[in-house]
């Protein structure tokens, strides 16, 4: 489950810009369609109104009665994710599409975006396989599936670089190799969370501590070498136990992309999932709260978007092609936008954050909208 969090202020905050710029749709799906599940979430309870439907697409439609930002995921019995919808603001309602196979499922909200959330046990029936597809959508997986390989064997390397500087005590090396490491991990993030524990190991934040858990015993990962690097200004012994941590968590990570569970609508819902981490954690500038890095995540994450579209693309284009205009035009605004605060064009050096203005700050929320409206429809395009 995601990790960075925000705190609540500011999740409501985003979730109800990103409902202003018309993100939140009413399903088109009939009523009485078995593959449309309504789930009504509240600060307490986690309504769905089938237990029972058939493998193939799904179609969650989400309302949230209550008064907290909530999530909604499908998750299987061992707490991998299947798909997830973040920030649904109170009030407000989303849709979902999802491929499913036939078996056991739990449908979880969690209102408030925190613990473990309230769940549903589902069954979706049929042979065992999930829907028929069009050719072009395997061949887009299994490019994936090698795009996400590929950026974790990238990110080790980068990882150990930095690692190593913290081991040895240099603390300007280990800022310099800091943001680099993180790159392809935010490329592919929704690969990485689908696993369930390694992400909280890996990119937790303070604010992302679940009630009970002991900040220096509990926190690890780069965020909280961040705090010691960029805050306490340095390394203590503790800090080069968590920097042999971090390796071992992501060589986890590594060696288990290639057992991701990765349809195309997971690929479509991870490429939203990248929009709303930048709009909860990079725009807000909470992510890299120490180093004010956000800039390199936010480009990593809208990478990561845009690698999933256009491999979707051709299948998209010819389902809806007024569609993918739309995501080519908002990918491109927003990519020339972000180019204006790297150091030199070809670079992957950024602006620090906190010389970024709340004009400007406002500026790339803006763009962040404007992309992730159409880009939630990609799922539903990719399954017409």
């Amino acid at each position: 489950m995601r990790a960075a969090r925000t705190t609540l202020a500011s999740a409501t905050a985003v979730a109800l810009a990103f409902i202003a710029t018309g993100c939140t749709e009413k399903s088109d799906a009939k009523a009485g369609d078995e593959n449309l599940i309504s789930v009504v979430a509240t600060d307490d309870t986690c309504e769905v109104d089938k237990k029972e439907f058939p493998a193939g697409h799904v179609e969650l439609a989400v309302e949230n009665k209550g008064s907290k930002v909530t999530e909604v995921y499908i998750l299987y019995p061992d707490d991998r994710i299947v798909t997830e919808r973040e920030n649904i603001g109170p009030g407000t309602k989303q849709k979902v599409t999802a491929e499913v196979k036939a078996g056991s499922y739990q449908i979880a909200c969690k209102p408030g975006m925190k613990g473990d959330g309230i769940r549903q046990q589902v069954k979706a029936t049929g042979g065992g396989t999930a829907a028929k597809r069009d050719p072009k959508l395997d061949a887009a997986v299994a490019a994936y599936r090698k795009y996400a390989q590929e950026q974790a064997d990238q990110t080790l390397p980068l990882a150990k670089e930095f690692a190593e500087a913290v081991k040895a005590g240099d603390l300007e090396a280990a800022k310099k190799a800091y943001a680099p490491s993180r790159i392809g991990w935010e490329r592919t993030e929704p690969v990485a969370e689908s696993f369930g524990d390694i992400d909280p190991k890996v990119d937790l934040r303070e604010d992302g501590l679940e009630e009970g858990q002991d900040l220096e015993k509990d926190w690890t990962g780069w965020h909280r070498l961040e705090r010691s690097l960029w805050q306490d200004k340095k390394i203590t012994d503790r800090d080069k136990e968590l920097a042999d941590l971090l390796i071992k968590d992501l060589e986890a990570w590594q060696d288990k992309v290639n057992e991701a569970e990765i349809t195309p609508t997971s690929m479509a819902n991870g490429a939203k999932e990248l929009l709303d981490e930048v709009a909860t954690g990079k725009v807000t500038g909470e992510e890299e709260r120490y180093s004010h890095t956000d800039l390199v995540d936010f480009k990593a994450n809208v990478e990561g978007a845009e690698k999933s579209y256009e491999l979707l693309k051709p299948v998209a284009e010819k389902n809806d092609p007024e569609l993918t205009k739309e995501l080519d035009r908002q990918f491109a605004a927003l990519n020339k936008l972000l180019d204006q605060y790297r150091e030199d064009k070809d670079s992957y050096e950024f602006t620090s954050y906190d010389k970024v203005g709340k004009e400007q700050r406002k500026e790339l929320s803006d763009g962040v909208n404007a992309l992730a409206e159409p880009l939630s429809k990609l799922a539903a395009a990719v399954v017409k």
